[in-house]
C-alpha cells in the first residue's frame, strides 16, 4: 500500500508560542531570517525595505515562525550590504526611517512574532564619524587598529609593508595604508575598519546602542562576528595563506580570543535588565563545538549558530556525528543547540546538496531533520520555497565585495541573496512594483508563495505543516533525543511521543513501522509491518 503524507492538516493555534514574559521562549524558537534588501520592496525602487517587510509579516505568522531576524538596515554606504554601519541609531533611507522600524516592531508583536536585529560590533563603516575623525588624526584613532608598517627589505621604503601577514576574509591583505603612512586593520572590506575593543569608549558606545534598540522594543540581537572583536596581543603573524574562510574552523589570532567572553557577559547583564526575555545570538565561528559552547554559558549569550551542522555533507554518519557533538557541547553548559541549513553568506542548501531534483529532495528531508532535533531552528528566507542558489548571475549585476577582490570568498554571496518570489506574475514576481536589484530566474514563478500555497506536494506546505506539528507536539522543540537502530544510511531517533527517520541513501530503505505517520517528504509504501522510505526522504511518526 502506498500512502502520501507530504503535508498534514495545519494545527490550529500557536500552542508552542509563548507570551511575552514567559520563560525560555528562545530555547525552541523557529527564527526566520530576513535579508532586508531581498525580502519585499514597499516603494518600488527594486530594493527591499522595512515597509515591505511589515506588509509581508503575515506570511511569517502563517508559516509558524516565532521570531524574525532582520539583517542590518542602519545608515550605511552599503559597501557590504549594510554590514558597514555609518550610524547605528539611524535607518538608512534606502530601507525607510526610524518610524518604519518602530511600526514594524509593533506589527510583528501584534502578530505574535518577536524581532531580532543585527548588531555589527567588530567594525564600522569608513564613513562613520569616528573613523573620519581618526583619518584626520584625532584621538578617535585609538578606537580602531592603526599601526605603523613593518620595515621593508629596502630601507628607503621603511614602513611600506603591512604590520603583519593577516588576510581579509574577502581576499587580499587585511590592512590598508593611510596618507600619513600608518595602516588600519579591516578583517573584511577596506570600507569596514575594525574597532579596538580594548578602548573603553568603544564598549560604552555599544552598550548605548543596544539600549537604544531595546528601548524601541526589539527582542534581541544577532551579533555579527561575535568571535572577532578581540585580537591577540601583539598582533602576531600567522605564517600561512588562505587564513580565513567566511565560515571556517581555523585557529586564528584575530578570531575566538578569550577576551570576547567578558564583552558578552557584560551584554548579557544588560539584556537581563530588560523585561520580556531579550536575547542575543552569536554569529561565532569556532574550531570545535566545545569552543562554540563557551559563547552560550549561563552568564553569556543565549544562542550561537551551529555552523558545523550547516557545513556537514549529505551523509548519515557525518550528520549523526555533528548532532552528537553539538548536543554534547551545549548540554555541558545548559544551553540549547541551534540548527541552520542556509543563510545570507552561504550557497543555498538545495544547491549544496547536489542541485536539481536531487538537491531539493535532500533539502526537504534535511528540513524535517533540522526541525525535529532538540533546540532552536533558523530558516533563511526562501528556504521554505525550496529556492536554489542562482549560479548564473551576470558579472555586471554582482554587488558582493568578495567578487571584486582577488582570492575572495569561494562562491561569493549574491546567488543566495536574489529577491524571493511572492507571485507567479509581475515585474519581480511580487517582490515589488519596480523590478529587483538582482535578476530572478524565470523558473522562480513556479516557486512563488502564490504558486505553492495550497499545493500538498509543495515545499512551502511541507514547512507550514512541519512548523504546525512542531508547535503541537510536546516532544519537539527543546529537550532530549535517543538514536534508534536503523539501516546504515538511515538516521532514526526518538523523542517523547515522536520518531524521525531520514533515509540519506540513493536507494529506498525498508524498516519496521515505528508508529503512525504524520508527515513525509515523499510517498511511503507499507507492506505488513514494514515501511519502504524512498531515497533521500524523511518521515515524522507519532508513537
Amino acid at each position: 500500500m502506498t500512502q502520501e503524507l507530504t503535508t498534514t492538516t495545519a494545527v490550529a493555534g500557536r500552542s508552542r508560542g509563548r507570551a511575552a514574559g514567559s520563560t525560555g521562549w528562545w530555547r525552541d524558537a523557529v527564527i526566520y531570517q530576513v535579508y532586508v534588501r531581498s525580502f519585499a520592496d514597499g516603494d518600488g525602487d527594486g530594493i527591499g525595505d522595512l515597509p515591505g517587510i511589515r506588509a509581508r509579516l503575515p506570511h511569517l505568522a502563517d508559516l509558524g515562525a516565532d521570531a524574525v531576524w532582520l539583517t542590518p538596515f542602519y545608515a550605511s554606504p552599503q559597501a557590504d550590504g549594510g554590514y558597514d554601519v555609518a550610524d547605528y541609531r539611524a535607518v538608512d533611507p534606502l530601507f525607510g526611517n526610524l518610524q518604519d522600524a518602530d511600526d514594524l516592531v509593533r506589527e510583528a508583536h501584534r502578530l505574535g512574532l518577536r524581532v531580532i536585529v543585527d548588531i555589527v560590533p567588530n567594525h564600522t563603516s569608513d564613513q562613520h564619524q569616528w573613523f573620519r575623525a581618526a583619518l584626520a588624526g584625532g584621538p578617535e584613532r585609538d578606537r580602531y587598529h592603526f599601526h605603523p608598517g613593518q620595515r621593508a627589505a629596502v630601507p628607503a621604503q621603511g614602513g611600506a609593508a603591512p604590520p603583519n601577514d593577516w588576510e581579509s576574509v574577502f581576499g587580499g591583505p587585511a590592512w590598508t595604508r593611510t596618507e600619513d603612512g600608518d595602516w588600519y586593520l579591516h578583517l573584511f572590506a577596506p570600507e569596514q575598519p575594525d574597532l579596538n575593543w580594548e578602548h573603553p569608549e568603544v564598549r560604552a558606545e555599544f552598550e548605548s546602542v543596544l539600549r537604544f534598540w531595546l528601548d524601541l522594543g526589539v527582542d534581541g540581537f544577532r551579533i555579527d562576528v561575535a568571535h572577532g572583536m578581540v585580537k591577540a596581543a601583539g598582533l602576531p603573524d600567522i605564517g600561512a595563506r588562505e587564513q580565513a574562510k567566511l565560515i571556517g574552523a581555523q585557529e586564528l589570532p584575530f578570531f575566538d580570543q578569550a577576551g570576547v567572553h567578558e564583552i558578552h557577559r557584560t551584554w548579557r547583564r544588560l539584556l537581563d535588565s530588560y523585561e520580556g526575555e531579550r536575547i542575543a545570538v552569536a554569529e561565532a565561528w569556532a574550531p570545535s563545538p566545545e569552543r562554540l559552547a563557551l559563547y552560550v554559558r549561563p552568564d553569556e549569550l543565549h544562542q550561537a549558530f551551529n555552523f558545523q551542522f550547516l557545513n556537514c555533507p549529505w551523509d548519515a554518519a557525518g550528520m549523526r556525528a555533528v548532532v552528537d557533538a553539538s548536543l554534547a557541547a551545549t548540554r555541558s553548559v545548559g544551553a540549547p543547540t541551534t540548527w541552520v541549513l542556509s543563510n545570507h553568506d552561504v550557497v543555498r542548501h538545495p544547491t549544496r546538496y547536489g542541485g536539481g531534483e536531487r538537491g531539493l529532495r535532500r533539502a526537504r528531508a534535511a528540513a524535517l531533520l533540522m526541525l525535529a532535533l532538540p533546540g532552536s531552528a533558523y530558516v533563511y528566507q526562501g528556504e521554505e520555497l525550496g529556492l536554489p542558489e542562482v549560479t548564473d548571475l551576470p558579472d555586471e549585476v554582482r554587488q558582493d565585495p568578495s567578487f571584486f577582490r582577488a582570492e575572495g570568498q569561494d562562491g561569493f554571496r549574491d546567488g543566495c541573496r536574489v529577491p524571493i518570489p511572492w507571485t507567479a506574475e509581475g515585474p519581480s514576481y511580487g517582490f515589488g512594483s519596480g523590478g529587483s536589484w538582482l535578476p530572478q530566474p524565470d523558473s522562480w514563478r513556479g516557486l512563488s508563495v502564490e504558486a505553492q500555497t495550497g499545493d500538498p506536494h509543495s515545499t512551502l506546505e511541507l514547512y507550514r505543516s512541519a512548523l504546525a506539528l512542531r508547535r503541537e507536539l510536546p516532544g519537539l522543540g527543546d529537550g532530549e533525543m535517543e538514536w534508534l537502530e536503523a539501516p546504515e544510511e538511515v538516521l532514526a531517533f526518538a523523542r517523547p511521543g515522536f520518531v524521525c527517520t531520514v533515509n540519506t541513501g540513493a536507494g529506498a530503505a525498508q524498516l519496521a513501522v515505528p508508529g503512525r505517520p504524520l508527515l513525509s517528504t515523499s510517498a511511503l509504501e507499507f507492506t505488513g509491518g514494514n515501511v519502504t522510505i524512498p531515497a533521500e526522504s524523511a518521515v515524522w511518526w507519532a508513537i
